[in-house]
């Protein structure tokens, strides 16, 4: 088998309303070797993976896939299910899947359901290496396999402590984003509602509270001034600073490096010069700065306080065993590593305890040696800290907190001026105040770990990425998303976007806009190019100014990667017409129809789907349609409407050359079809679609119909609010019409305004990318020729074809209507535009179907199109 395509489908998507993996499969010749006909083939895959029992597959009840894969399917079928399995056995609960044929034999597009993209992108690799070895009856090694996507997963997963704020978030409805592969930086929300963290850092996190925070020193100065107990001590740069500090403190003393973290370079109960020594060695390859202060005895505890509320305690332990009587201290680390709740780094419960040069000189400092054998219940400590990255335990003590002790607690985070901190607290208990004890705060931490609240090893877990979430959003009824409206459609796009932020701009909305030619925010452009998928939506997402986002939605964006969000207020479906048809597997209408039907199936519960009722498809469409409907025709009988409206539905149509809104029996004008410019009059009934689209979505997203008027009566048809989409520019003479018309229902509708423009001879420059099929780009030439009087055809993007053969069939076409209409073709877009504009003339109207719009206007300027004045032979004006 061979993997022709693999790629991660990022939103809802032609396969699924999740995120999904696509897989485009070649399986070789194993299309003639279904599964029925490989002996054993379920007693062996159940063998390697048992808990596919469980798969339902299209029988509906568990065990079904087995059945199905007896009574005999293919290999492409097979991979599904097992890289669904594979993802399961690594902790990530997925269940969905498809697989369907492709036009092609023996190719088949498979489809399954991701929660980590690189796990799942590896479990396909991998399932498919597995599924041709099972189907030749090779060797398998499933644990080698499980032990490879197990590394993909501890490589690409989150740490447990932001990984708990984003479920917390997750279950609040609030959207979130990776930010960045390399560290847990996560958006949550969507622009001006949007909130960040990376890892247990906030973007409300104060600065000087995080310096304080990193600061041993300054922090002891910070809460030594406040009133509350922390060790005596002081920095040292030099081992004899150290000694002098030592003596003058008394042994025994801790030694720890200024700035730190995870107890790195941590000693504790150090009680003589040469141990001290060590101890500096070690802190001062962490920082040249090292403290040296009075060693507390005591319990070591975390208190983490989040928004200025104590949220969670715990009681930690150093990295530790105990004694049987038997087995020496190395066998007893050996056996405490075997317990499966211990991994490597955050993976498991608990760490793997790794003896390094401070751990033999603790062991020794308790007169032992990893061969000593040590007496039945008798406790070694192998580590000076208790942090879990080590090795420590933790015991949940929440409920035992004193409120003298909680009160401290949430001062401390006040001095310090942190949303979330993890105070180091050595005392004999937290069930009696500080005062009445020996008890000292010897660290606080910024970006504190979540791991021993979440799942300490004794005692009962506290939800503690909660209070994160509760703290970024108080309202427990914000979600963080803004408003998305996105279009999507055969033809019109791009205007009815444009339009659309342009209505919702004048209404006082931070817009942010993404569409065929740029990305705007706020009406100001921060990218050109194509900006009709997913990475666009992205980009607009994460603006912190946008308030309202208005994405245009194309075909090859969906399938490539399907949507840039998971759900929109607003989705409107235009139309649906023959284009493009051919890629991604799309060949047929009915395919395209589903394609563009994702953008309404992915509105939510509490959105609006806006539909062309007058295009049938669309109209069949609405099955897919989530939230309420509002139809939009320009027929004002219409029947479904009609319906539509009597249900209380609403629709917008024309009636009496007016945009109205209907609901049930209310008929309220928004504004005259000859007052919005880009109608033309009317003319452009294809634009008089796209005024009603747009004021559909507005009134979904609560503008008033007054908001709409305004919007509706100030967009015009210039290059500067909608360049190259119908820019009529009057040149000296003669009219210049430009626009993007490509495919064949787009120049259909552009066909009657350019016959209701007056004109002496009517001129085209004209191409169309070589991606179209060969009719098409035939009965595209035949439109340019029905239209213009001369033709002047280019070649924008051969797009798999060979150069020429796409303006050879834009041509044949053209040349087949008749000899009324002049036919050249010049290969270069500039080239054939400034031959236009030598053969124009006063009283002609130019039709420019090209991609530089802005060159063009360039050109246009300084030229003269106008005849010149008849004269008498004298010379004299007659």
């Amino acid at each position: 088998m061979n993997i022709l395509d693999h790629r991660a489908l990022r939103g809802p998507n032609y396969y699924s309303r999740y995120p999904a993996i696509f897989m485009r499969l070649d399986i070789g010749e194993l299309e003639e070797r279904p599964s029925d006909t490989v002996p054993g083939i379920v007693e062996r895959l159940t063998t390697l993976l048992p808990t596919l029992q469980e798969h339902r597959c299209s029988v509906g009840r568990p065990g079904g896939f087995l059945e199905r894969l007896e009574r005999g399917t293919w290999a492409g079928h097979v991979v599904e299910h097992v890289a669904i399995e594979l993802q399961n056995l690594i902790g990530f609960s997925v269940g969905y899947g498809k697989t369907v044929d492709s036009y092609e034999t023996g190719i088949y597009n498979v489809v399954y359901r991701y929660r980590d993209e690189a796990c799942g992108l590896a479990a396909g690799v991998e399932s498919v290496d597995l599924v041709v070895r099972l189907f030749n009856g090779d060797e398998i090694d499933i644990s080698s396999i499980i032990t490879r996507l197990k590394e993909v997963r501890d490589a690409h997963m989150l740490g447990p402590s932001t990984a708990a704020i984003v479920d917390a978030a997750t279950r609040r409805g609030i959207p979130h984003t990776r930010l960045s592969e390399e560290n847990s930086y996560i958006q949550f929300g969507h622009g001006h509602r949007q909130q960040r963290i990376q890892a247990t850092v906030t973007g409300h996190t104060d600065l000087i509270g995080f310096g304080i925070a990193d600061d041993k020193e300054w922090t002891k100065q910070v809460l030594g001034d406040a009133g509350i107990p922390v060790p005596r001590g002081w920095s040292c740069s030099s081992f004899d600073e150290a000694l002098e500090a030592a003596r003058d403190i008394g042994y025994p003393v801790a030694v720890k490096p200024v700035i730190g973290n995870h107890g790195r370079g941590v000693s504790t109960n150090i009680e003589d010069d040469q141990a001290l020594n060590d101890a500096f060695d070690i802190a001062s390859h962490r920082n040249p700065s090292v403290i040296v202060e009075q060693y507390i005895r005591g319990e070591d505890h975390r208190l983490l306080v989040i928004d200025g509320k104590l949220v969670a305690a715990a009681r930690r332990r150093p990295a530790h065993v105990v004694g049987d009587g038997q087995a020496t201290l190395q066998a007893l680390v050996d056996v405490e590593n075997r317990d499966p709740r211990r991994g490597i780094g955050h993976e498991n419960l608990l760490t793997q305890i790794q003896l390094d040069e401070q751990s033999l000189r603790l062991i020794g400092q308790q007169n032992l040696t990893l061969q000593s054998v040590i007496p039945a219940g008798e406790m070694v400590f192998l580590k000076p800290t208790a942090n879990l990255s080590t090795g420590g335990t933790a015991t949940d003590v929440t409920d035992d907190v004193h409120p003298e002790v909680r009160y401290a607690a949430e001062r401390i985070a006040r001095l310090v001026g942190l949303d979330i901190i993890g105070i180091d607290l050595l005392a004999e208990t937290l069930t009696r105040p500080l005062e009445e004890q020996s008890a000292a705060v010897v660290e606080v931490n910024a970006g504190p770990g979540f791991r021993m609240h979440i799942s300490p090893t004794h005692g009962e877990g506290r939800d503690v990425g909660r209070p994160v979430i509760d703290m970024l959003y108080p309202d427990s009824e914000t979600t963080g998303r803004i408003p998305i409206a996105a279009v999507t459609g055969t033809n019109g796009k791009t205007t009815t976007v444009r339009l659309l932020s342009h209505v919702l701009r004048q209404a006082g909305r931070n817009v942010g806009m993404a569409c065929t030619g740029a990305i705007e925010v706020d009406n100001h452009v921060i990218m050109r190019g194509d900006y009709s998928g997913p990475q666009a939506a992205a980009i607009v997402l994460r603006e912190p100014t946008v308030e309202c986002a208005v994405l245009e939605v194309a075909r090859g964006g969906i399938m490539r990667r399907g949507l840039g969000f998971d759900e929109c207020d607003v989705g409107v479906l235009l139309n649906i017409a023959s284009d493009h048809l051919g890629e991604h597997d799309i060949h047929t209408l009915d395919e395209l129809a589903r394609c563009k039907t994702v953008v309404i199936d992915a509105v939510s519960k509490s959105g609006t789907a806006v539909l062309n009722a007058d295009d049938p498809r669309v109209l069949e469409g609405q099955e897919w349609a989530r939230g309420e409907i509002i139809f939009f025709t320009l027929d004002p009988n219409s029947r479904p409407v009609r319906q539509h409206v009597r249900d209380q539905g609403v629709a917008f149509t024309v009636n009496n050359e007016r945009i109205v809104m209907r609901q049930g029996h209310v008929e309220a004008e928004v504004i005259p079809v000859v007052d919005v410019p880009i109608t033309f009059e009317g003319h452009a009934r294809f634009n008089v679609a796209n005024a009603l689209a747009a004021s559909a979505a507005a009134y979904a997203l609560g503008l008033s119909i007054a908001d709409i008027q305004m919007g509706l009566q100030t967009f015009h048809p210039t290059p500067g609010q909608n360049p190259g989409r119908t820019n009529l520019i009057d040149a000296d003479g003669m009219k210049v019409l430009i626009d993007y018309g490509h495919n064949v229902p787009a120049l259909e509708a552009l066909s009657e305004l350019v016959g209701c423009i007056p004109a002496r001879r009517r001129i085209s420059v004209a191409s169309a990318p070589g991606n179209r099929r060969d009719e098409d780009l035939f009965t595209l030439g035949t439109l340019l020729a029905k239209m213009h009087d001369v033709v002047f055809i280019y070649e924008t993007d051969a797009r798999g074809r060979t150069p020429g053969e796409a303006a050879r069939l834009l041509r044949e076409g053209a040349e087949s209507v008749s000899d009324a209409c002049r036919v050249e073709v010049i290969m270069e877009e500039q080239q054939a535009v400034d031959r236009a504009f030598d053969e124009a003339s006063e009283g002609d109207l130019l039709v420019l179907l090209i991609d530089d719009v802005e060159g063009a206007i360039e050109r246009i300027r300084g030229r003269r199109f106008r005849s010149a004045a008849a004269t008498t032979p004298d010379g004299e004006l007659p």
